[in-house]
């Protein structure tokens, strides 16, 4: 077995998965082309929940603006074979006001026909897409009313589109794989960052009984 380099390995860990809720759509069952909306803009979507927070996460309009999108590839769930890509053009991706949009010829080979029969026949309707994130804005908020803090994770800037997926599995559960494949990114930095203010609030006491 091939072992991988350290900037591969690297690579791995940074990227990040996301499945979203918009349907593909087929659009000509002759030519064999489904599309359909990877990521949408402005619309926030729960990677976390536990009893004491919550992170959510909304991708910025212009994220994709300066975004690496030379090789994309349509895969499904992420791995195995490639259906289409860019690079021999049976693979289109581009930015709209709504989100990130993709149009792909699945004809070119027996196993792209069979997915395409998939998504006909709707056994096969989520999109997911593979990135990079170079820049993102954290806020956090507590909502007094169920005790929990939220950690709202804003996408201002992607900086390698990999590739884009039909998923097999619905996004309300991807969340929690999202969640645990992202546990050493920004889950990881709200708990850390939790402390951090506690401990602000604990030295604040001290000082003010000083007083």
């Amino acid at each position: 077995m091939m072992e991988l380099t350290e900037k591969q390995k690297n690579k791995l860990l940074n990227r990040e998965y996301r499945s979203m809720t918009m349907q593909i759509a087929k659009s000509d069952e002759n030519e064999k082309i489904v599309q359909g909306y990877a990521s949408t803009f402005n619309q926030e979507y729960t990677l976390y929940e536990g009893r004491s927070y919550k992170v959510v996460e909304v991708i910025d309009p212009h994220a994709f603006d300066e975004c690496d999108m030379q090789d994309v590839i349509f895969q499904y769930d992420h791995r195995g074979r490639v259906f289409a890509r860019t690079r021999n053009k049976t693979l289109e991706v581009s930015i709209d006001s709504y989100g990130l949009f993709m149009k792909a010829n699945l004809g070119g080979t027996d196993i792209g026909n069979q997915l395409f029969q998939e998504i006909q026949g709707g056994y096969t309707d989520r999109m997911s897409f593979g990135f990079v994130v170079s820049e993102d804005v954290k806020t956090y908020t507590t909502d007094h009313e169920k005790g929990i803090e939220i950690c709202t994770r804003r996408i201002t800037k992607v900086s390698k589109l990999y590739d884009v997926s039909a998923v097999s599995i619905p996004a309300n559960d991807m969340t929690t794989i999202s969640a645990r494949n992202f546990s050493d990114g920004v889950i990881a930095d709200f708990e850390a960052e939790r402390l951090k203010r506690a401990k602000e609030k604990v030295k604040l006491k001290i000082k003010m009984m000083e007083v």
